[in-house]
């Protein structure tokens, strides 16, 4: 519980910290502890609800319009719960948000394995999603920008990586659904969070100044060494500092990066519901090949992520992720109107490959605008905005394919939308920092 053994490595900074563990700097084992606890959200709960629906619906007879509304509060319940996340953060930081998240992420799990009706579905589901925020993506992001700037994109890759290894790892829950049952499986998963990632979230450390360190492993800045967290000097433009949330929200790009995210994960969202039924239903496709597509798409997801951060590092991250948004809308017209397996894959490739590269580049786009010091409330009030998207995607296909009976017009018209969204993301040029 302890975290990494420390090394003798000579000491520097408050208190005699050391700068590495292991010869490794603090910070990417605090990223390796992150996509770690990532790993764990989405191989047990976030990439394997699919499966928990198909046997829900088998035993209870519940239809898909109601299970699908789980998913739809989950989605809600993480953009309502963003603002109130990052003023948690910023007043008892990542690891106690992060620790209390699994306890009650764990405990979700264990009230899902008594569930006998509808209500107590949703109250332990809501209970689950609770916790799976509180751990997940915004409090991991949050802990990565505190710790890195000129390697920040890389940072963020790295535990979003963890993600989608998860997205590989879920054919184990699968497994064990089918092997043990579903709610053994359920307290599995409770006891798994408890005994892997409470130690997991030991290790994750507010600020590096905290600890004697300074940004990327560098000498700690006077200011950082006194304890001072805001408002933060911006190291790369002196003189300047971080926004504050009020001051963000004031400007152009808060709005059009949140605008252009939201447009991206309509696309995101209604594949991760639609895309089998699409492939097997409307294009015809055996149920294992439609497997397969789904199977690969998180490979190029991960390959997408890891080289997304070294290209966003290095590159503008903007015009990175106006191409990918091309790439979103170029795929989804290739698979609505895919006329062969060859347009299938050509889908599959662009789209999981834009994904990954991306989905760091969200976040790291913030930090870079907007600072560290409020980071945590930009993102969660960010989150109302990227909801849309998250929501209405799957709803804006299903609906067309209710009225049309395929689902090429609601494919065509996420496709203009994603495009659309690289329109937002050109606009969003980074605003001038306030003055000290």
């Amino acid at each position: 519980m302890a975290g990494p053994p420390v090394t003798a490595a000579p000491s520097r900074g408050v208190g005699g910290a050391r700068r590495r563990v292991n010869g490794v700097f603090y910070g990417w084992w605090i990223v390796a502890a992150g996509a770690g606890i990532q790993l764990l959200g989405g191989a047990l709960l976030g990439q394997a609800f699919g499966a928990y629906v198909v046997l829900l619906r088998e035993e209870f007879g519940w239809s898909k319009t109601v299970l699908s509304a789980a998913s739809s509060l989950r989605e809600a319940e993480s953009g309502v719960m963003g603002p109130v996340q990052g003023w948690l953060l910023n007043r008892f930081g990542p690891r106690l948000v992060c620790q209390a998240g699994l306890v009650i992420f764990a405990g979700g799990f264990f009230i899902f394995s008594q569930v006998h009706g509808l209500l107590l579905f949703f109250a332990a589901f809501f209970v689950m999603s609770i916790g799976a925020s509180l751990c997940g993506y915004l409090t991991i992001t949050f802990t990565a920008v505190q710790w890195f700037e000129r390697r920040r994109a890389t940072a963020i890759s790295l535990t979003t990586a963890g993600f989608a290894v998860g997205g590989i790892a879920v054919r184990l829950t699968v497994q064990s659904m089918e092997s043990f049952g579903w709610r053994e499986t359920a307290v599995l998963s409770g006891i798994i969070l408890l005994v892997v990632g409470l130690p997991l979230a030991q290790i994750i450390r507010w600020q590096p100044a905290d600890m004697g360190l300074g940004l990327d492993g560098d000498p700690v800045p006077a200011a950082d060494a006194a304890g001072h967290r805001s408002p933060v000097e911006s190291l790369s433009e002196p003189g300047t500092r971080d926004f504050t949330l009020r001051e963000a929200v004031h400007t152009r790009a808060f709005w059009f990066v949140g605008l252009g995210h939201a447009s991206a994960l309509f696309i995101v969202s209604a594949m991760n519901v639609h895309l089998i039924s699409h492939l097997k239903e409307s294009l015809g496709y055996s149920l294992s090949f439609a497997s397969t597509i789904t199977l690969v798409l998180p490979l190029l997801f991960l390959v997408g992520t890891i080289l997304g951060g070294p290209i966003g590092d290095r590159f503008s991250k903007r015009y990175l992720v106006v191409c990918c948004m091309f790439m979103h809308a170029g795929g989804l017209l290739l698979l609505a109107y895919a006329a062969n397996v060859g347009m299938v894959l050509a889908f599959t490739v662009l789209h999981g490959l834009a994904w990954g590269l991306r989905g760091p580049q969200m976040a790291a786009i913030r930090a870079d605008y907007f600072g560290r010091a409020s980071f945590a409330t930009i993102l969660g009030v960010s989150n109302l905005i990227i909801i849309v998207g998250t929501i209405s995607g799957p709803l804006i296909a299903g609906f067309m394919y209710d009225q049309t009976g395929n689902y090429r017009i609601g494919f065509d018209i996420l496709a203009g939308l994603a495009a659309a969204g690289s329109i937002f993301f050109i606009l969003a040029t980074k605003p001038p920092r306030p003055l000290l």
